[in-house]
């Protein structure tokens, strides 16, 4: 369960953090709602990668601690550490460089997301 417990705090620490940058940009930025339309404008990049993180996170956590009471194997574990880190690379991917250009850390963090994700789907279906 530790396993379970601490990639639920990472992917809340993500979303915070996100949340965070989010308000603090803005509060920069002095601009208290929407965003430039430019794909490189760092608050449009922050309110991406927190809108992302808001869309995943949340089902991630509940499939990563469901497993996790049930006593995971390895490679469970290994899929709720895969996605917590995937996570971590689309959100990085999302606020560094531009949001109309390929990012090779997107999409190694939605390919890692639904995969793992996938995965972790599957694991509790057949931990019943």
């Amino acid at each position: 369960m530790t396993t379970a417990l601490v990639c639920t705090a990472l992917l809340g620490l993500l979303l915070f953090s996100l949340g965070l940058v989010v308000s603090l940009t803005r509060s920069s930025g002095r601009r208290a709602i929407g965003h430039a339309d430019s794909p490189a404008d760092p608050l449009h990049k922050a309110i991406r990668a927190h809108g992302n993180t808001a869309e995943y996170a949340p089902m991630l956590a509940v499939l990563i601690l469901a497993l996790g009471a049930l006593a995971p194997s390895t490679w469970m574990l290994a899929a709720m550490w895969a996605s917590v880190a995937s996570r971590y690379l689309i959100a990085a991917g999302l606020v560094v460089g531009s949001l109309d250009e390929p990012n090779p850390l997107r999409f190694v963090g939605a390919a890692g997301t639904y995969l793992s994700g996938l995965a972790l789907c599957a694991a509790l279906v057949l931990s019943l």
